[in-house]
């Protein structure tokens, strides 16, 4: 049986992990689930307590993937952890603002000031 190849890059960032996207847009469900399990993973096993995720060159997401940010910040949230987001485009961007999604996640232009807002408190 083929060995289903992830589709993150996982970085250890002065006590941050942060995660990117291989792929440019995020739509497969099976993909979807193997990210949402790795992100699970990252919290449940490895106990990664600072978690940012870069969205830098992603076009695409899925509502699904939304559902699966969603139950991450929740189980981070149970273990006093922090999760960021940043580099959404405009138009995925437009998504979570919509949904009012940009009021639950800390969403920053880009990957330096949310490194630097974990080292701050905020």
């Amino acid at each position: 049986m083929a060995d289903q190849r992830s589709n993150l890059v996982i970085e250890d960032r002065s006590g941050v992990t942060v995660v990117s996207f291989l792929e440019f847009s995020v739509l497969d469900r099976a993909q979807i689930d193997k990210i949402g399990e790795e992100l699970v993973s990252l919290v449940e096993e490895k106990n990664k307590k600072k978690i940012l995720i870069n969205f830098e060159g992603v076009d695409y997401l899925s509502s699904t993937v939304l559902g699966k940010l969603i139950a991450l910040h929740k189980r981070l949230a149970l273990k006093k952890g922090e999760l960021k987001l940043c580099g959404i485009k405009p138009s995925i961007r437009e998504v979570f603002e919509i949904t009012r999604l940009d009021k639950v996640f800390d969403i920053y232009d880009d990957e330096n000031t949310a490194l630097f807002n974990f080292s701050t408190g905020r």
